[in-house]
């Protein structure tokens, strides 16, 4: 197996992975990651996927390695296109989000990409699933706001953690895909750069 490096601070991902039985080590990119706000989810997860796991690469000198990033988007679709929610800056804003979230089917979309270090070749796909989320009650969200979950999480809400109270029902894809790293995908990825 080909040395991975996880271009990703997430917490999430890395627990997945580990819960995968896939060794890898972390490096961060710190990559720009603003991007058209009239996209489709897919395009604009999988291209700051794919400048993550690039940027990592690039600063590396691990030829053997491959170099897997990701990016979640949390998006609603609306007349017209898409309105995308990302990490909530503080308490106020999670509280917008949530109440914006609360009964919808919105979208969650996570873009995995695979570098390979030998000759910088991507490998780029995008899983996606919609979210059925229950009316949430107004001191629903100040609870959950209070509990600090939000905090550096797309759309301000983790269905890992209590949240999942909010959500009725998921379509399409899997729940390790609205955690942040779709496994079944990230695995096929991986294989196909020779993982």
């Amino acid at each position: 197996m080909r040395r991975i490096v996880l271009a990703s601070a997430s917490p999430r991902r890395r627990r997945l992975l580990a819960q995968a039985g896939i060794a890898f080590e972390v490096r961060v990119s710190g990559v720009d990651e603003t991007h058209d706000p009239g996209g489709r989810p897919e395009d604009i997860a999988e291209e700051l996927a794919r400048r993550k796991a690039t940027a990592v690469a690039k600063e590396s000198d691990f030829e053997e390695a491959l170099f897997l990033g990701a990016d979640t988007v949390v998006a609603l679709q609306q007349e017209g296109g898409w309105s995308f929610l990302g990490k909530p800056a503080h308490a106020q804003e999670a509280r917008e989000m949530l109440a914006r979230l609360s009964g919808t089917r919105h979208a969650v979309v996570t873009g995995v990409c695979v570098v390979r270090g030998v000759d910088g070749e991507a490998f780029l796909d995008s899983e996606r699933t919609w979210v059925l989320m229950r009316e949430i009650k107004p001191e629903e969200i100040d609870a959950y706001v209070e509990s600090g979950e939000w905090e550096d999480k797309a759309g301000g809400y983790a269905i890992q953690e209590s949240a999942d109270a909010f959500v009725e029902a998921l379509e399409g894809g899997g729940f390790d895909n609205v955690v942040g790293l779709p496994l079944e995908l990230t695995k096929e990825l991986l294989s196909a750069a020779g993982g």
